[in-house]
């Protein structure tokens, strides 16, 4: 499948879905708390799409997912469904939303660290974060896929953490996956993937504490980490613009990091 440039009409959409999929996350913030079950959270955030932004929740159904969210608890690298285990002292956890509106998918994702969390637990959330934000550094035209996944793996080995190669990042927009593939770690294909404005994808970096392997649990849905130790994520919707990128799915008071 070929890469699918957006127009002037198709961006302004992107735009609207990708602030709708920011507003779920900054609704859900203030209840993302100890005692809460990720079940709890999920009823929210579908009723917040659904009844509130008129959206569509993306992932509800999605080859056969039975949640309007994903929440990626501790150990869980991605794709973790929410149920009735409650929210604890110590936890970490990703919120992974993706509206529809007007046919556009808007797609990003938040840490959340819980009270008393240990040191490693915020160190793993912070490295993930400034990972996300080195990728996006990249993003300019001419450059290519391979200068944003460099970055990212980069960072991550400076910091002592790994970078999963099982899972990546996709192109977006009236599909919730289009191409190209947007793998985290320095893989040669992706010098040949170069950006063109109007290009619309996801960089959402799955970096562990330990090593880089993952296994799929038997529902099918659920990855974690091998070596159970902790991974975090972010994920952010971009636009290539014709002099650098837009962050889509960008939070209200989001402030870029500041690297080391």
């Amino acid at each position: 499948m070929s890469i699918i440039l957006k127009n002037a009409e198709q961006q302004a959409k992107m735009r609207i879905a990708s602030r709708l999929a920011a507003e779920v996350l900054e609704y859900l913030a203030p209840n993302v708390k100890v005692g809460v079950t990720t079940e709890e959270l999920n009823q929210l955030a579908h009723d917040y799409m659904t009844q509130v932004q008129g959206t569509i929740p993306a992932t509800l159904g999605y080859h056969g997912y039975p949640k309007s969210i994903c929440t990626s608890l501790n150990h869980v690298v991605c794709h973790g469904i929410p149920n009735d285990k409650k929210l604890k002292k110590g936890d970490i956890i990703n919120i992974d939303v993706t509206v529809i509106k007007d046919g556009f998918h808007g797609d990003t994702s938040q840490m959340f660290i819980m009270d008393d969390a240990k040191p490693f637990a915020h160190r793993i959330c912070q490295v993930a974060y400034e990972c996300l934000w080195q990728g996006i550094d990249q993003v300019k035209p001419n450059a290519s896929l391979y200068d944003v996944a460099k970055a990212i793996e980069m960072h991550a080995h400076a910091h002592h953490c790994s970078v999963v190669r099982d899972y990546c990042g996709h192109g977006i927009g009236q599909e919730f996956h289009e191409s190209p593939q947007v793998l985290h770690y320095a893989a040669e294909e992706l010098k040949d993937i170069i950006l063109k404005p109007g290009m619309t994808f996801t960089i959402e970096p799955m970096i562990n504490l330990g090593k880089h392997d993952v296994k799929l649990l038997g529902d099918n849905w659920t990855v974690v980490t091998k070596d159970r130790k902790l991974s975090a994520q972010w994920e952010h919707t971009l636009l290539v613009t014709p002099d650098g990128v837009e962050v889509l799915t960008l939070r209200q008071g989001e402030q870029r990091p500041t690297f080391n």
